[in-house]
């Protein structure tokens, strides 16, 4: 390749917006799904493997229990076309043959919801070794009820509600008035929320990867706002919060809505939003989300644009989902 042509060719490329991280070889990506209280899990599956493509930075496949539980309708408006064939049950059953190959890929986005059944033993082995190895973990709102008895998974993930989590899991983490991070080792079960509605996101660490840049406060769509998580917290940081309103029967707390984890060799991007489609069509959810997955999938951040209609401090700012 000439020098003139190569040259020439980088300023194509910058024109038509594809950079030199978009020239690099995609990340591979993998969301696994199949049993989440939340209905409208089908359709955020397919929402966050829309944005992962369609930022130009990942390929993504999608691993689903062969048993599935909750999907109802949105199983047939969103079908994986794989070929497979599914069973929809009234109560969840673990799937001895779900054992996706996490070592094939870069970072794993977990879909799995409260009440989901266990995992075979060497499907929870093979999710430690890869993200303790190196692999990148995102916890993406129901995925932190998941698997509460799995001690491992608790760590990984840092803080998780529900599935019988108390006190013997980890203390409630939350941030207080003083902007101190408190570690609380009150007794007490893990998780609860109130009725859905919009709230702010406050940026605690403007300097990481994942956040810099963005507006310090941002209004998020209609969401279950998360509170009263525990776990064992080790190696994690606080990103942002968002404060739980006593008039929408919060705890009057500043509670984790995005965090990291450093585990092993490993990182793990959480996120508690997300309940349903309408929170994930919010501008500052796709572009933290899109940030956090990078983020856990190299330790980096190239996506790095904040997009004209992110949401500002007082008003939030949605984009229609169109499959």
């Amino acid at each position: 390749m000439s020098r003139l042509f190569a040259v020439a060719l980088t300023v194509f490329l910058t024109l038509v917006g594809v950079s030199d991280v978009d020239a690099e070889e995609k990340l591979k990506a993998l969301i696994i799904d199949g049993q989440n209280n939340h209905t409208a899990w089908p359709e955020t599956t397919m929402m966050m493997k829309q944005y992962l493509e369609d930022s130009g930075r990942f390929t993504v496949d999608i691993a689903r229990s062969r048993y599935t539980w909750k999907g109802g309708e949105l199983l047939e408006k969103y079908p994986l076309n794989d070929g497979k064939e599914y069973q929809e049950l009234d109560q969840p059953k673990t799937d001895p043959d779900f054992k996706p190959t996490f070592a094939n890929y870069d970072v794993v986005i977990n879909n799995f919801g409260w009440n989901a059944a266990d995992w075979p033993e060497e499907t929870q082995r093979g999710l430690h070794e890869f993200v303790s190895g190196g692999g990148g973990l995102v916890i993406v709102h129901a995925a932190d009820n998941s698997f509460g008895n799995w001690d491992q998974y608790n760590r990984m993930i840092g803080l998780g509600g529900w599935g019988d989590r108390d006190e013997k899991t980890g203390p409630y983490v939350y941030i207080n008035q003083s902007g101190e991070t408190v570690r609380d080792k009150t007794p007490g079960r893990g998780g609860s929320h109130g009725p859905q509605h919009e709230f702010q996101i406050v940026i605690r660490d403007p300097d990481h990867p994942i956040t810099k840049g963005l507006p310090r406060a941002w209004m998020h769509t209609k969401d279950e706002l998360y509170q009263q998580l525990r776990g064992p917290a080790d190696n994690m940081t606080i990103l942002a919060t968002a404060y739980a309103d006593k008039d929408f029967k919060g705890t009057g707390r500043h509670e984790p809505m995005i965090i990291t984890i450093d585990y092993g060799k490993g990182r793990v991007y959480h996120t508690p939003m997300g309940h349903a489609g309408y929170s994930l069509e919010c501008v500052g959810f796709m572009t933290t989300f899109l940030r956090g997955t990078e983020w856990a999938a190299t330790g980096e951040v190239t996506l790095t644009e904040v997009p004209s209609d992110f949401p500002t401090a007082n008003e939030s700012s949605a984009r229609e989902f169109d499959q």
